[in-house]
C-alpha cells in the first residue's frame, strides 16, 4: 500500500508511489529546473509519476489545495513556474512500443524522440522528431511540432491518430477522431492546457537513410547566400529540408570560434540528387570551409536547435530583410533562416489547430538584438508557432481567429475552471 507523502505540511498525495522532493531535499533543484535559465520555479514539490494513477493522486491534491499544477517531461517547453504548486516528472514513464506492421508508435507521456528513433530505426521507419534526440515526444507534437520531415510528411500533430489524456476533473478518457473528436482536434497543435496526456500514438513514415548534416562557408558569404536562398526555395521538394545559419562556432568544436554561414540539410532521397538540388546554393557560397554532409540513416540525424530569443514568419526575404540579418548576425551567436512550406501547407481536412500552415520562412534570433524585432515587423506575417513561443501572454498569436475561438470552446468543455493554467494555455 502506498503511503501518502506530506508537503509542506500541507499538500497530501494519497496515494503517489513515486519519490516526491520538496526544498532543499537532495534532488529538487535538479528535478524542478527546464531548460529555459529564464524560468527559475520553485514549486512545493517535485513528484517523479510511475503511472497514470500517480499523475491523477498529484493532480487530486493540487487541485484540493488551489495549488499550481505542471507537467514536466524534459523541460524544453517550460516557460512558466508553477511556483508554490505540484509539478508532475513523467520522464519515468518512457514506455515505446512500435507496430512495424502498421506503422504506428504508441509512447508515454515521458519519452524521449532517441527512444522512438531507435525503436522505429530496425523497420525502416521514421517519426516526425524534432532536432535533437533529447527533446520530449508529447510535448513537441502537442505544440505542432516542427522537424525535419515536416516539409514531406507535415506536423507531428498531423500525424497523431490518438490520446489518452487524464482530465482536470481526474477522469481517463481517450481522444480520438471517434471519442471526444473536439479534445482530439485541440491536442493536435493547441498545446497541454486540456488535459495531461498520458499515452500517444501517431504514425511512423518509411524514411530509413537520408542525405543529411551541415556545410560551412567564410561569413563574407552572408549576403550572397541568403539572396540565392530567397528565390531557391520555390524549386524546392518537399523531400528537402534547409535552413541558413548565420553563426559563431563555439569554442569546442569544428572551426573554433569563426564566424560562419552554416547550410542545414535533411534530403529524404539519394545524395547525388540532394547535391544536385544545392548545387545552386553552393555556388553563391562559395568554397566549403567545411562540408559534414553524408549519408546516414535517419535515426542518426541530429540537426541541432536554435534557441529563440526572437522569431519572425516571413513570406518572403527581400533584400531589406537580407541586410538586417547580416547585420544582426555581427550582434548575435546565431541567426536561422529555415524554408517551412511543403506539406505542411496542405493540411488534411481534420487537422489540427497548428496555424501559420502558409508561412514559407521563419527568422529565429538566439540573442536579443535592439531594434531587430521593430525593423523585421513590416515584413513580419504576424504569427508565431507555439513550439517556439517563449512568452505565455503571445498564446493567441499562435492560431488563426477561428482556430482560437473554437480553442476556447474546448477549454470550456473539458476545463471550465481553468485548472490547467501553467505555460501556453488557452484560456476557458
Amino acid at each position: 500500500m502506498s503511503r501518502p507523502y506530506i508537503i509542506e505540511d500541507e499538500i497530501t498525495l494519497n496515494g503517489f508511489t513515486g519519490p516526491a522532493h520538496r526544498p532543499g531535499d537532495e534532488r529538487y533543484d535538479e528535478l524542478r529546473r527546464g531548460l529555459n535559465p529564464a524560468v527559475d520555479a520553485r514549486p512545493a514539490v517535485v513528484a517523479e509519476a510511475y503511472g497514470v494513477a500517480d499523475v491523477r493522486a498529484a493532480l487530486l491534491a493540487a487541485r484540493a489545495h488551489g495549488v499550481p499544477f505542471a507537467v514536466q517531461a524534459t523541460g524544453h517547453g517550460t516557460h512558466a513556474a508553477a511556483d508554490g504548486g505540484v509539478l508532475v516528472r513523467t520522464s519515468p514513464m518512457a514506455s515505446v512500443l512500435v507496430d512495424p506492421a502498421r506503422r504506428i508508435a504508441r509512447v508515454g507521456p515521458g519519452a524521449r524522440w532517441g527512444e522512438v528513433l531507435a525503436a522505429a530505426a530496425p523497420s525502416g521507419l521514421a517519426p516526425l522528431s524534432g532536432s535533437a534526440p533529447g527533446v520530449g515526444v508529447t510535448g513537441y507534437t502537442l505544440g505542432g511540432g516542427l522537424g525535419w520531415l515536416a516539409r514531406r510528411y507535415g506536423f507531428a500533430a498531423d500525424s497523431v491518430l490518438r490520446a489518452e489524456v487524464l482530465l482536470a476533473d481526474g477522469r481517463h478518457v481517450t481522444a480520438s477522431a471517434d471519442s471526444h473528436p473536439e479534445l482530439f482536434w485541440a491536442l493536435r497543435g493547441g498545446g497541454g492546457g486540456f488535459g495531461v496526456v498520458t499515452a500517444l500514438e501517431f504514425r511512423l513514415h518509411p524514411v530509413s537513410r537520408v542525405y543529411s548534416g551541415f556545410a560551412y562557408f567564410p561569413i563574407e558569404a552572408a549576403g550572397e547566400v541568403l539572396e540565392a536562398y530567397r528565390t531557391w526555395i520555390d524549386g524546392a521538394p518537399d523531400e528537402l529540408s534547409t535552413a541558413v545559419v548565420l553563426r559563431r562556432m563555439p569554442a569546442d568544436g569544428p572551426l573554433p570560434g569563426r564566424h560562419v554561414v552554416q547550410l542545414k540539410v535533411v534530403h529524404a532521397g539519394e545524395e547525388a540528387e540532394g547535391r544536385r538540388l544545392l548545387a545552386p546554393l553552393w555556388r553563391a557560397a562559395g568554397p566549403a570551409l567545411l562540408d559534414e554532409t553524408r549519408t546516414t540513416t535517419y535515426a542518426a540525424t541530429a540537426m541541432g536547435g536554435t534557441p529563440n530569443r526572437h522569431m519572425s514568419m516571413l513570406e518572403e526575404v527581400p533584400g531589406a530583410v537580407v541586410d538586417l540579418l547580416v547585420e544582426a548576425a555581427g550582434q548575435a551567436q546565431t541567426v536561422e533562416v529555415r524554408h517551412w512550406g511543403g506539406a505542411m501547407g496542405r493540411p488534411g481536412p481534420d487537422a489540427g489547430p497548428v496555424s501559420h500552415r502558409g508561412t514559407r520562412l521563419s527568422v529565429i534570433v538566439d540573442t536579443p538584438v535592439p531594434g531587430l524585432a521593430e525593423a523585421l515587423r513590416p515584413y513580419d506575417n504576424g504569427g508565431t508557432f507555439l513550439n517556439f513561443l517563449a512568452d505565455p501572454r503571445r498564446t493567441a498569436e499562435a492560431y488563426a481567429a477561428d482556430d482560437h475561438a473554437r480553442l476556447r470552446r474546448v477549454k470550456r468543455a473539458y476545463d471550465p475552471d481553468g485548472f490547467f493554467r501553467v505555460g501556453h494555455v488557452v484560456p476557458a
